[in-house]
């Protein structure tokens, strides 16, 4: 079972910046500037945190999960906004 996540950081260095921004680009959909949708199996969050603790700054850095409930949908009843709504990403196979 996958479980959704909203991963944000903040890292001081502009390089460990692009180094977590890549980490993270591969595991999930960019949402907005340094946030992150994650739909992710117990082992797949263990993988990120292990991967992105090894690109960060522990005592400058912060890289915050908030665990939404399971991935099989629901989160946009969940989530509200100012302005621009809120418009879950498609999901499935991509056809490049």
């Amino acid at each position: 079972m996958r479980t959704r996540y909203i991963v944000t950081y903040d890292v001081c260095d502009p390089k460990r910046l692009r180094r977590v921004f890549k980490v993270m680009k591969g595991a999930g959909d960019h949402l907005q500037l340094s946030v992150f949708r994650c739909d992710l199996s117990d082992r797949q969050l263990e993988e990120l945190k292990e991967r992105l603790g090894r690109e960060i700054h522990a005592g400058k850095d912060q890289v915050l999960f908030v665990e939404v409930g399971p991935s099989d949908g629901g989160l946009a009843e969940r989530i509200w906004t100012l302005g621009k709504p809120y418009e879950e990403a498609e999901t499935g196979p991509v056809i490049v």
